[in-house]
């Protein structure tokens, strides 16, 4: 397991090296520049479409997809919206000090560009399945979109969105609220595990359009009560919200010294940590979330492209801005706590006797969902490269690996699902850049028209 471990983390500091996150802040940024801003313009649009589908399609002649726009936005954020919020927001300032918030928050900004290239590409070049589903995501958008000696990458994004499933989709989360619950509950990891694996198994059977309306119910009212509480916390540590934004600009730029459990970070540890962990939360880059999006009922990539941006939005800006100045404010950061423990430290300290057990029950419900998200992107992966006869035993395996991931190494899966994600990211970043004259050819023509 050592050497295992000593493979994986050299691999690890290849794929988040400097090319890396310049790579995905690159791409984000080229992506937002080419549409002239639109991302950022347009966000009140956005999220008028966003209400305008959240029952049925925006256009009603529209018979295209199989859920909603709103229900594949709440797929996309269930898959997103989990332990990357709470344990990943935390392990970055643990890691990075609370500059790495701000690195963050770049990422999400610029994010909200690929995101919107991703889903627009996924609903132009995505397919229908012999059982009558839509499919869709960056093997169909390299396969559809790109010359054919380009084929080999849809084929990889597929090998690692399969793997990566069980890392950052699947045993990551179950772990997360396996520890969580036994330290609020003193609930043994296993019967945790074993319990998510039976309401997971229950959801599967039913496929998008159950994972969608559960996704559609639990999200928006988990993230409702985890930002009031957040909230509620920064009102009460309202004195303590300007030193707290001036610690993440200045320590952005400038390495900040160990102070009490904290150790210590140099500005490079506050990009990289705050930008991985700003992908493992939201996403933006990786290829997941257009999966989800190509299954919604639209006959209009740009107009799904709109909804699915705010995914970046509300995930890092809102979400994990709320959990990282809870830490800092609090000053809970520089006690030496780290992952889901520093936030349940946090929320604690803040409001004692009820904290551990909003961060407890937010992670879990978070988590459960992810779960869910997560595993129609592996399967959709599976299907891709094996056909739709390996859903049945992929779904099997997705549920068997909830329970052992539960009592499994916290610290080695994170490394794993780190590496994983970057090696995800890297061939639909080329097709994103590839493919971006057809984003920038439908947006400008979409908007010229209304």
């Amino acid at each position: 397991m050592q050497s295992l471990t000593e493979i994986i983390s050299s691999l690890n500091a290849i794929v988040w090296g400097p090319l890396m996150l310049g790579l995905i802040l690159g791409t984000g940024l080229y992506l937002m520049i080419g549409l002239w801003f639109m991302p950022l313009k347009r966000i009140g649009y956005s999220f008028k479409l966003l209400w305008q589908g959240r029952d049925s399609v925006i256009d009603k002649s529209v018979r295209e997809g199989d859920i909603s726009p709103f229900n594949a936005l709440m797929t996309s954020l269930s898959a997103t919206i989990g332990t990357g919020n709470i344990a990943g927001v935390a392990t970055a300032i643990f890691l990075g000090g609370p500059g790495a918030l701000f690195w963050m928050w770049c990422t999400a900004l610029v994010g909200m560009a690929t995101k919107y290239a991703e889903a627009v590409l996924a609903v132009k070049y995505r397919e229908v399945d012999d059982r009558g589903m839509h499919i869709g995501g960056p093997m169909f958008y390299i396969k559809n979109g790109l010359k054919s000696h380009w084929s080999w990458l849809g084929t990889a994004f597929a090998v690692f969105g399969a793997l990566a499933g069980f890392g950052i989709g699947n045993s990551i989360q179950s772990n997360s609220v396996a520890d969580a619950v036994y330290n609020t509950f003193s609930v043994p990891h296993w019967l945790t595990g074993l319990v998510i694996a039976v309401l997971t198994a229950l959801v599967l059977l039913g496929g998008i359009k159950r994972i969608a309306a559960v996704a559609g119910k639990l999200v928006p009212l988990m993230a409702l009560a985890y930002v009031s509480a957040g909230l509620l916390i920064l009102i009460l540590n309202i004195d303590e919200i300007p030193h707290a934004f001036s610690l993440i600009l200045t320590h952005a730029f400038t390495p900040i010294a160990a102070t009490g459990g904290f150790a210590g970070a140099a500005v490079w540890a506050a990009i990289r940590f705050g930008v991985a962990r700003g992908i493992f939360s939201n996403e933006a880059g990786l290829g997941s979330a257009p999966i989800a999006h190509a299954a919604a009922s639209t006959n209009s990539p740009v107009q799904q492209g709109s909804i699915a941006m705010l995914g970046t939005f509300i995930d890092t800006i809102i979400v994990c801005s709320i959990t990282g100045l809870v830490i800092i404010t609090t000053g809970a950061w520089s006690q030496g706590e780290t992952g889901a423990s520093l936030s349940s430290a946090a929320f604690e300290m803040a409001l004692p006797g009820v904290g551990n057990y909003i961060v407890t029950i937010g992670l879990s419900v978070f988590a459960f969902t992810t779960i869910l998200g997560w595993s129609f992107y592996s399967e959709k992966c599976v299907e891709y490269l094996f056909g739709e006869a390996a859903i049945t035993g992929f779904r099997i395996l997705w549920i068997i690996a909830v329970p052992i991931g539960a009592v499994a190494s916290l610290d080695f899966m994170w490394l794993v699902a780190d590496t994983l994600n970057a090696l995800m990211a890297i061939p639909n970043l080329i097709a994103l850049i590839l493919l971006s004259p057809v984003v920038f050819k439908l947006t400008k023509e979409h908007f010229n028209r209304s």
